[in-house]
């Protein structure tokens, strides 16, 4: 953990600030090892305190050995001003995207405003660069997601609903070893697929039509993502036409993304494919996204993302195509940057 925290450290020296207020629960967590669901780390240059209450104290010493412990109690402006002048700071960070205005007013209450700087993506900055370790959890969760859609995408059978299918898929994965879902499951069958995030209802799935399954395991807080779309039976020449266009843009994808590209570049190569096929229109989300301890985390790669790609980057690509009244397609599988190219890491079945 001592890297991460040094590589902060240099940020927040950057920026001119004394210090930096984490609130936001990956950060915290990707900083300091701690698992609870409450607590603050503030960091300067010469210390690292984890700050949290009765319920955490002994799992925080555990988890945390590189920051000191301190345990709190009652409101947030009865203990923050006392952490605050042991550690000695003037100019406060904070994590303007992580934080309520409710929060914000307490905060305030207790630094004089001119010492409050918001900060942005400082944190998710650091952590979209995976080290082996995270890869590894990674790779994990996408070898245990892989194998569960396939387990399961076989035992699909009309009349069954999407609520139904989306329960085998969350079964099998924790019965796998999955911790708790990164994201609802969806299954969108016929015109739901139109739907990109459709929850899974009552309805029952009917041969030859598409089926969108996009899924995601958890193993030591990092997640994976997957996106399938398959059909039981015969699929009527449509589904044939718009699906192989979806997979060339994602081919096309994987063949052109290169380090040094900006999100919106890598975008556009799928992009150009599916217009060109002449669904430009119905491509309304966008290319992928990082993934790691949040199952939407930075890069983002989209219309418009100045996010520069760059080596141990862990990213989706998901190119889809949406038809409303009929459904839709789409494939996503991770990949990590390495040497410049994308490295793939998701290995379940497509359709060919």
């Amino acid at each position: 953990m001592n890297s991460r925290i040094d590589r902060l450290r240099q940020a927040v020296a950057e920026q001119g600030l004394d210090a930096i207020l984490i609130s936001q629960p990956e950060n915290r967590r990707y900083l300091s090892g701690f698992t609870g669901s409450a607590g603050y780390l503030l960091i300067s240059a010469r210390s690292a305190v984890l700050a949290t209450d009765f319920r955490y104290t002994e799992q925080a010493q555990n988890q945390a050995p590189d920051f000191a412990v301190t345990r709190i109690e009652g409101e947030f402006a009865k203990w923050f001003p006392g952490l605050l002048a042991s550690v000695g700071v003037e100019r406060l960070g904070f994590e303007a995207g992580g934080v309520s205005f409710v929060f914000y007013r307490q905060l305030a209450s207790t630094v004089p405003e001119a010492r409050l700087v918001p900060t942005e993506g400082v944190v998710e900055s650091l952590r979209a660069v995976k080290d082996e370790a995270e890869l590894e959890l990674i790779v994990r969760a996408v070898e245990l997601s892989d194998d569960v859609f396939d387990a399961v995408s076989s035992a699909i059978r009309p009349g069954m609903t999407e609520r139904q299918v989306a329960w085998e898929f969350e079964r099998a994965m924790r019965d796998g070893g999955s911790e708790t879902m990164p994201f609802n499951i969806i299954v969108a069958s016929g015109p739901n697929a139109a739907l990109p995030h459709h929850s899974p209802c009552d309805r029952a799935i009917r041969e030859g039509e598409p089926i969108i399954v996009d899924m995601g395991a958890r193993v030591g807080g990092y997640s994976s993502d997957l996106s399938r779309t398959i059909c039981i039976g015969r699929p009527d020449g449509f589904f044939g036409t718009i699906y192989h266009l979806v997979l060339e843009a994602q081919r096309a994808a994987i063949a052109g993304i290169e380090g040094g590209m900006s999100g919106d570049e890598a975008d556009a190569i799928a992009r150009r494919v599916i217009a060109d096929g002449g669904y430009g229109d119905h491509f309304g989300h966008g290319l992928g996204h990082g993934i790691g301890l949040a199952p939407h985390e930075h890069p983002r790669l989209g219309k418009g993302s100045a996010d520069s790609l760059c080596d141990g980057m862990v990213f989706t690509i998901e190119p889809g195509i949406y038809v409303s009244g009929w459904g839709g397609v789409r494939i996503e599988d991770v990949a990590v940057l390495t040497g410049g190219k994308p490295r793939m890491l998701s290995r379940a079945s497509k359709l060919e």
